[in-house]
Formats: C-alpha cells, structure tokens, sequence
C-alpha cells in the first residue's frame, strides 16, 4: 500500500473489465461483469462531424512531435476499483468500490525530474459506508455520494501535525430532520416500486454523480433512480427533488457557472436545466434536451468558462457542444474520435480534455478557436480507466511548454500520475524553424 513507480506500459493482462453504464448493480463485481456496454461495437452517430485541427498538417505535426507524456507514479491503496477523484488545495481525494475514502498529500517535487519524491500517503477518510460513487470539496467540507443511497459530510480539519487532515461524519443526506419531517405528510410520499412508499427526499438507488453551484451554496446530485436533488450546503436541506428527470439510470451531472445544469443519462439524452425564479414550488426547469449519441451517456466535462460542454458515451465518442452565437442553446460542433472502447469519463484543465476509456488509454486532446487535436495517448492501466482529474503543474518553470498533472484512476484498483507537456507558442516556434 503505497506509491510505485510506473512500470514500462506492456500489460500482459486480457481480463475484462466492465463499467458501470447500466444501473443495476448488485454484488458489484458480478452485476458489473454482466454489463454489456463495454463488449458492443456500437456505431458511432456518422451524422457527427468528426473534429480536426484545421490548420496546416505542419502545425498540427508540431504541435503533437512536441508534446511529451510520463507516468510520474502509481498510487495503491485501494483493494477494488476506483471510482472517483477530485482535487482540493494540495490534497488529492480518492473513492473507490473498496468503500473507502483515502486522502493523498501532493508532493510539489513530484513534477521535478531532477529530485522527485513520491507523494505522501496521508489516511484513510472513511471505510464500511458503502460503494464510493462521486467526492466533491466545499471549503472545509467533503461530501460523498455512494452505493447504498447516501449522501455523507465529512468534516476536514487540517490543524493536525505534520500536515496531516483529521476527518469527522457530520452528517448523512437526507438527515433524520428532514425525513423526519416530510414522512409525516402524506403528500411527501412518493411510490417508489408496487408495494413501497418512500419521501422524495431520498435516493432509492446508488447516487451516481455530486456538483457543486457556482457560490458553492447549492449540492447537486443524481441517481441511478432517474432523479436530480437539490441540497442548500449550510444546512444539508433537500430543497428540491426532480423525479423522473430522465427515462434511465442517471450517470453523469455539470454544472455551468451560468447557473445551467447538465445531466447525462443511460436513455442517450443529455438535459440542460436552469433555475426557475418565477415558481416558489418548482424552482428548477427543463430548458433542452440534447440527443446525438446511440448509447448511454457516461461522462460529461464543461470548459472553463461554460461554453463548450463536452459528452462521452458508450459508442466511443466525445460529442463537443457549443452554445450558439447568440449565448442561448447547446448546438454539436462535432466529435472526437480515436477511443477503441466506451468513454467512461472526461475531466477539462485550461485547454486540455481529457478522456478515459474502457480501452485502459487516456486520450489528452486540445483544443482551440474550434481546432481539436489528440496531443498524447497515455498507456498503462490494466482495466478500463474510470476517472479522472487534472490540474495545471504550477511548480514546473518552462518557458516553451506549459505543463499539468493528470490523475487517472482505473478498475485495476491504480491511481496514476501523469505529467504532460504541451508546447505554448507553436506557431512562433514554427517560424524559427522555418527561417533557418
């Protein structure tokens, strides 16, 4: 248990490893080796554009001969699959379907070829509360979704010694006050299968995906039971339930900072919601909904500014999505192309996408003014890559080339570390190189 180095990426190792895309998961590891959308060759929506760099073939031979990848090292401390990540100061958040939260202390020399150390090991957040589905930071706070369709909040305290972080349950969603409440009114009863009642503030099944809003005084989940809540964060109060948000299983939730929010289900069809401030009762509204994949929706990823979303299904695309000139609806601008095998999750950084499949790669794309490019394939998971964050390396000096840490984690039970370098100024750099 502990860090490794990265080993040469020549996996030996045939075993399948399935993803989570249908919603009916009991005994976890059987449920998922009966899945089948990893073992179909869907076809891909030929009505998609496939997007392109559109500059010269120069330029675009550049740009990847010059981008350089390594695996920085391996992180083990899981026993079963990892199911999320997310980044919060220096800290790196792990989930997985060991049941287990595990915190990881980022080591700024990491990111130094010359004199790198492995990352510290910090503790275990959490263990035995069930599958680890979704992890998300508010100020001093985590919040996890999971398996047995809870939501938990943990308390950071980071004045421990030794930089080390002490966490404490503060509470499960929904809390004993707020189903304590609604289950004396008959009208907060909603049926839930023939026989059973339950009140709508609850999940009834595994909570797929947590967001936060922009002022981070909203959490937003969504479950495989088809529905998206709404908690306020000071209180941990459902304020809101959309039931039958969609026709399937709930996997993937965005958020705008424009206040839209984007849920991606297994029935193919991506919703755009926004806050309806004309309706007490119904404070959420659909707006859109946006259908061009053939298969169930896995992942979904914004840019930095919310104007491109990005969408990764089973049928091994990535559709890009724009809003139109006039700042309104999502219209596709086109797809990426090149994973073998089901998109399972997408993760942005500056210009960067960056895309996990069940075809164990990591695909780094970039993309500018509409020109699209897969700068790196990143190769050494033993199973399907399940999810990813990134950020910016700012420890890293280099004037020719920016540099980021991407963090992948996989059914192999490994969380990597991957340093990619992309070169800033191409084009200029073309010119030098033209004029000798």
């Amino acid at each position: 248990m502990g860090v490794m180095a990265c080993p040469q990426s020549n996996c030996n190792s045939r075993n399948e490893y399935p993803s989570e895309s249908n919603h009916h998961e009991s005994g976890l590891k059987l449920s998922l080796l009966s899945q089948r959308s990893l073992h179909e060759q869907l076809t891909i929506d030929q009505s998609v554009p496939s997007l392109s760099y559109s500059q010269s073939q120069q330029q675009q031979q550049y740009l990847i001969s010059n981008t350089h990848h390594h695996c920085l090292a391996t992180l083990k401390g899981h026993n079963s699959y990892i199911s999320s990540l997310t980044l919060a100061g220096e800290f790196l958040y792990t989930g997985s379907s060991d049941r287990k939260i595990r915190s990881w202390k980022q080591n700024p020399l990491l990111s130094d070829e010359s004199d790198h150390e492995s990352p510290i090991f910090n503790n275990l957040v959490a263990a035995g509360k069930g599958a680890v589905k979704s992890l998300v930071v508010h100020a001093d706070k985590l919040f996890s979704a999971h398996q047995d369709h809870k939501i938990r909040v943990w308390r950071i305290d980071s004045h421990e010694p030794d930089h080390h972080q002490k966490y404490t349950h503060l509470a499960t969603l929904p809390t004993l006050g707020d189903r304590a409440f609604k289950i004396l009114m008959p009208k907060n009863q909603v049926q839930i299968r023939r026989h059973k009642k339950c009140t709508w503030v609850h999940h009834v099944d595994a909570v797929s995906a947590l967001a936060l809003s922009e002022d981070e005084s909203l959490l937003y989940s969504v479950s495989w039971d088809r529905t998206l809540k709404i908690w306020r964060t000071k209180d941990f109060k459902c304020l809101e339930s959309l039931t039958n948000a969609h026709d399937d299983a709930i996997n993937a939730l965005a958020l705008s900072n424009d206040g839209h929010v984007y849920t991606g289900s297994a029935d193919k069809k991506i919703k755009v919601w926004q806050k309806n401030p004309g309706d007490q009762k119904i404070k959420h509204c659909l707006v859109a909904t946006l259908e061009k994949h053939n298969s169930g929706i896995n992942a979904l990823a914004l840019s930095s500014d919310g104007s491109v979303l990005y969408s990764g299904a089973c049928d091994r695309s990535i559709v890009v999505w724009e809003k139109s000139s006039n700042g309104g609806s999502m219209e596709v601008l086109g797809a990426l192309r090149g994973h073998t095998n089901s998109i399972l999750c997408l993760a942005v950084v500056s210009d960067l996408v960056c895309s996990g499949s069940a075809d164990r790669t990591v695909r780094i794309w970039r993309g500018f003014d509409r020109n699209y490019s897969c700068l790196a394939v990143l190769e050494g998971h033993r199973g399907p890559v399940k999810c990813l964050t990134a950020a910016t390396d700012h420890h890293r000096c280099d004037t020719a080339k920016k540099a980021y840490i991407v963090y992948s984690g996989g059914l192999d039970c490994d969380i990597k570390v991957w340093q990619v370098l992309v070169p800033i100024d191409h084009d200029d750099s073309l010119e030098e190189e033209s004029s000798f």
